[in-house]
């Protein structure tokens, strides 16, 4: 069996958040087992799995990522829209746009502190599309 829906995740502002609960609500019944497949259709934004306990894990990632690429370098050629688009584009490759979960009795398979994070590298992204396509029995 393979079923593939598609929608937009709310808005959101810069930054690593978590939505989990997002994702589940928008996903059809989840087959015994099997795999789910994220794929966010953007390239200034990402998708990771991480700590999903504690907020300071977010700030920090959102920091983290903000060190290791910085807005307003020299040498951006790419700055027609903005000083947060390049960085946004280099951002998402480092996370990568989608992810593959496992499926376990119908739910997803996560370690108990994980979380599934969209990575907004806009400043203002605007509602972002995933497709999420679902391999099962």
């Amino acid at each position: 069996m393979v079923t593939q829906t598609e929608f937009s995740l709310q808005a959101r502002h810069r930054g690593f958040h978590l939505i989990t609960d997002e994702i589940i609500k928008n996903l059809p019944p989840l087959p015994e087992k099997g795999l789910l497949h994220l794929f966010v259709k953007h390239t200034s934004c990402g998708l990771t799995i991480n700590e999903n306990a504690d907020p300071d894990v977010q700030t920090d990632m959102g920091r983290i990522f903000d060190r290791l690429v910085k807005e307003c370098e020299p040498y951006y050629e790419h700055t027609l829209e903005g000083d947060d688009d390049m960085p946004a584009h280099a951002k998402s490759t480092l996370t990568g746009v989608s992810l593959t979960i496992p499926i376990t009795n119908h739910r997803l398979n996560m370690g108990t502190w994980q979380g599934i994070y969209l990575c907004e590298f806009r400043n203002r992204g605007g509602g972002r599309k995933v497709v999420a396509t679902i391999i099962g029995e």
